[in-house]
């Protein structure tokens, strides 16, 4: 029969059942004949024990750590409050001296508080239990009991049946089944409930194991979808997301279902899980559950979000410091990263099992090919004997195939990926527990390394393949310095992925880029093509390693061409191959610095940059694996702004790598994007867009992305036949998850700062600006900000309304400082960070201007502050770089003095950077003067 565990639970720990049932008696003779002052009162005092148990759970959390056993004190906690108030509303309110057989009633604790574990903030779903239909008196209890708990704060679920009624929404639908299967008794009649789990055992689950197992599957899969699909992101959702505590209760619903046991250890004794993959599924169900109860004491609502601004805090509580290259809050992370896949691990386990036993289908794909290709249920490999086609999956033939021939843990990958196979789930937990013979003569083997080498510039799915590798922890193993990254974390708002999910994007793109099958990359399908193979390859390898050097005290690229120097001669490398890849790792970031933060139609500029790069080779290659690099840190990270600014940068030094020979020059590059907009404009006559042509100088024709003129075009138009030389456009960029303000205004030295200064006064956020100047001496700005609404209504009124303030304040109608003084505090996420802010100031990197480069923590108005603080210095703003990596700003002003000089004077040069410094929160602004502004 299937029953759950109905062992006798221990006595609350944290709430005195007697004492309460016996204050309970107290408050009913003292509001004798009061009913509803009786109830206030009843509720209020189980309110504070509520209230006093939960803080002494936390205490003991925090003193223990032990995150099972809180959830299973509260849920031990609720159980009794539960039975009090069922005795008193049975006893005190309702009292029936004769009942009827129609007056029995069950109390049930369903769904995951029935599964006897219960996080401080949950909600509680309870079924009341009849023999019959409802009854006056039963309906009476219930209600007493309902509402003394919302009374109490508590969010419940319930449900009011009979059995027959359970049995036949049971088998209608698979959440109330779920629910059900998870029934746990409370209090009332026993016999009822026992009713209820033979009845559910034997006219709903014989049979059915294989659609529930289905159903089951199917949600995952889509509450995954709406989660996120990756395991990998960096502020999880512990409850519903990838290796979370829901996939485990999954494995436990099916377990249960299926095998019909009670608790997780029986799924040993039915084959499933082996002993040590049992305590695995009981280290990662104590770590979530440790994590989870945390968060809910920690923000006192049921957050299952794990965000950046928790993080830290709920580090601290779990006792983890930090160590040299990696802080407290990223060795927090990395456990609970490398606890998701694990979690994955046991789900394919248990899927496995189940496909043995036929109650589980084999994977969808598998069966087509099988209807496709005759005898691919089970076939050879010439390549092999070692291993089999099971199902178009690769599997091995005998236990023993990796431990006889060590190399076989790379061979498995290496075939599936030549012959297009998924992964049986057998030979993944074979490989798994065969880590151990991954030593230094298998790193070194030359056929071992050859096979990786194919598996890395393999133009078949290199990316699901290395990410196969990868959770059954080969890859890691066989690449040491892979290895230390797995799981890793990068505690900032920049990066969406670990560092590991990171390099393995990477390659799935750049594979993408070599196809030229999605135009948003521009410039680098067009180099990646005049590549040679041998450059691909490179480029792949590059790719796999430029972040591998991550969580180290010194500089990752610089520690990262240092394990490239290691690594490449081992898979076979020449040493001139071998440097260019170091040279690529040590400089991957550069491309992407320059064209997002400095003036691109400065010659200086192009001078620097080519001279780091000094060879058109080095150029291409770069170009692409930055446009690889950013598209993959995450969604909306990459745009076409960007993929302009690297178009603009490539052809500019170009000439400077080639004595003066440019592909495209510029002039005709200029001419090129003038033609490519006449033709998008075709409904304007031609008249009309050679005098708008002529407004604009070329650096705006090269810089700037076709479809944003376009809108110039029409927002510019509609503008001046109006007579306008002041007004505003909204628009949204969905991708990127901004919005962004177009300003047509008269050019002046403060409009930036004006412009800004609105834009705080508002709370909105500036994550990036793009400021151009038109030759009639009218400025063109586009400002993004960050979104503060989900719908376009909502977030197009409130742009409406900054749009209204830049218009004001640019007409006088407003004092800055005044409004900017009631600026927003930064957000919760912003403010879960520390950022050493550093000011570099540079008169190397412009002929004629003095760069000042800003790098600190974000906030509303900080551009304003800046900008403000730089004309107070009596400093003209020339043109100013915005740019954000999530909550850290890069923001550089090309200025000069009020006589149009560079500030060359050391004690003027140490004023402004004092003065900018002290916009910021002191964090050891000493030090932060000595470093010049890093890299994301």
């Amino acid at each position: 029969m299937l029953s759950p565990d109905q062992t006798p639970r221990a006595a609350s720990e944290l709430f005195d059942a007697d004492a309460a049932t016996q204050e309970l008696a107290a408050l009913a003779k003292a509001h004798s004949g009061r009913d509803k002052e009786l109830r206030i009162a009843v509720a209020q005092y189980m309110k504070g024990e509520l209230r006093r148990g939960r803080e002494k759970a936390e205490q003991l959390l925090l003193k223990e750590r032990h995150g099972r056993r809180c959830a299973e004190r509260l849920c031990a906690m609720q159980d009794d409050i539960i039975r009090v108030l069922f005795e008193f509303a049975g006893q005190r309110l309702y009292p029936s001296e004769n009942p009827s057989e129609a007056e029995r009633m069950a109390v049930i604790a369903t769904g995951g508080y029935g599964r006897g574990l219960l996080a401080p903030e949950s909600d509680i779903d309870l079924l009341f239990l009849l023999p019959y239909k409802q009854t006056a008196w039963g309906e009476s209890v219930a209600e007493a009991i309902l509402y003394c708990l919302w009374d109490m704060g508590l969010k419940v679920g319930h449900a009011t049946r009979s059995v027959d009624e359970c049995i036949r929404q049971a088998n209608a639908d698979m959440t109330i089944r779920t629910a059900i299967l998870e029934a746990r008794f409370l209090n009332g009649d026993r016999a009822l409930f026992d009713e209820l789990v033979t009845r559910f055992d034997r006219n709903v689950v014989q049979g059915t194991a294989p659609d529930f197992v289905a159903a089951k599957l199917a949600e995952r899969e889509e509450r995954l979808r709406k989660t996120g699909q990756s395991r990998y992101l960096v502020e999880p959702n512990v409850k519903d997301g990838k290796g979370g505590l829901r996939d485990l209760h999954t494995l436990f619903w099916i377990g249960k279902y299926v095998y019909r046991v009670r608790n997780v250890e029986e799924l040993v004794d039915h084959g499933v899980f082996d002993q040590d993959e049992l305590k695995l599924f009981r280290r990662c169900e104590e770590f979530l559950w440790s994590v989870r109860c945390h968060m809910h004491f920690l923000t006192g609502r049921p957050e299952e979000r794990l965000s950046f601004d928790i993080q830290q805090e709920i580090a601290v509580r779990l006792g983890y410091t930090e160590h040299p290259g990696l802080r407290d809050v990223e060795r927090f992370m990395k456990h609970y990263f490398l606890t998701a896949k694990h979690v994955g691990d046991l789900t394919a386990i248990l899927c496995a099992a189940l496909e043995a036993d036929h109650t589980k289908p084999a994977p969808m794909l598998g069966r087509m090919i099988a209807r496709l290709r005759p005898n691919s249920g089970r076939r050879s490999l010439t390549e092999s004997d070692d291993f089999i086609v099971d199902n178009n999956r690769i599997n091995i033939v005998r236990p023993d195939v990796f431990e006889r021939d060590p190399v076989n843990l790379i061979r498995i990958f290496y075939l599936a990926q030549k012959h297009n196979l998924a992964f049986h789930p057998d030979a993944m937990r074979t490989a798994t527990r065969s880590l151990s013979l991954i030593k230094k003569d298998l790193r070194e083997n030359e056929e071992a390394n050859r096979l990786f080498f194919e598996i890395l510039t393999s133009h078949h799915d290199v990316e699901t393949v290395l990410r196969r590798m990868n959770e059954a922890g080969v890859l890691g193993a066989f690449v040491r310095a892979f290895g230390r990254v797995v799981a890793m974390m990068q505690f900032n708002m920049y990066h969406h992925y670990t560092v590991d999910e990171h390099l393995i994007r990477c390659m799935g793109v750049i594979a993408e880029i070599e196809a030229g099958t999605n135009d948003e990359y521009g410039l680098a399908n067009e180099l990646v093509k005049k590549l040679s193979p041998r450059q691909r390859a490179l480029l792949r390898i590059t790719l796999f390693l430029h972040d591998i050097a991550k969580g180290r005290v010194e500089d990752h690229s610089i520690a990262g061409a240092r394990v490239a120097r290691r690594f490449c001669p081992r898979i076979g490398l020449s040493s001139a191959e071998t440097e260019t890849v170091a040279w690529l790792i040590e400089n991957h970031l550069v491309m992407s610095t320059v064209a997002q933060s400095r003036d691109l139609s400065d010659r200086k500029t192009i001078e620097n940059f080519a001279g780091i790069v000094q060879s058109l080779d080095r150029l291409k290659l770069l170009l692409v694996l930055t446009t690889a690099d950013i598209r993959a840190v995450g969604p909306g990270v990459w745009n076409g702004w960007k993929a302009q600014l690297l178009r603009t940068l490539y052809y500019e030094a170009e000439p400077a790598l080639t004595g003066g020979f440019s592909e495209v020059n510029r002039e005709r590059r200029v001419a090129m994007a003038q033609a490519e907009f006449r033709a998008a404009l075709t409904d304007w006559p031609a008249e009309e867009i050679d005098s708008y042509i002529a407004r604009h100088y070329p650096a705006y024709w090269l810089k700037v992305e076709l479809p944003r003129k376009i809108a110039h075009a029409h927002f510019l138009r509609d503008a001046w036949s109006t007579g306008k030389t002041l007004a505003t456009q909204v628009s949204f960029d969905p991708v990127r998850g901004v919005t962004e303000l177009t300003v047509i205004a008269p050019d002046h030295p403060r409009l930036l700062s004006i412009i800004a200064g609105a834009c705080a006064a508002a709370g909105a956020n500036i994550v990036d600006a793009q400021i151009y100047t038109t030759t009639d001496g009218l400025a063109l700005d586009t400002i993004s900000v960050t979104r503060e609404f989900d719908r376009d209504e909502d977030e197009g009124r409130r742009a409406d309304r900054i749009a209204d303030t830049i218009e004001k304040a640019l007409r006088g109608e407003i004092r800055m400082p005044d409004i900017v003084a009631r600026k927003a505090a930064p957000k919760g996420r912003i403010k879960a960070f520390a950022l050493e802010p550093e000011v570099n100031i540079n008169n190397e990197w412009s002929n004629r201007y003095t760069v000042v480069e800003v790098t600190g923590l974000d906030r509303p108005g900080l551009l304003y502050e800046l900008t403000a603080t730089l004309s107070k210095l009596s400093l003209n703003i020339t043109s100013a770089h915005v740019a954000t990596f999530g909550e850290r700003v890069v923001d550089v002003f090309y200025v000069t003095d009020l006589l149009g000089a560079k500030i060359a004077s050391p004690t003027r040069q140490a004023a402004i950077k004092r003065a900018l410094l002290a916009l910021f929160p002191r964090q050891g602004h000493a030090e932060g003067e000595k470093r010049a502004a890093g890299a994301s």
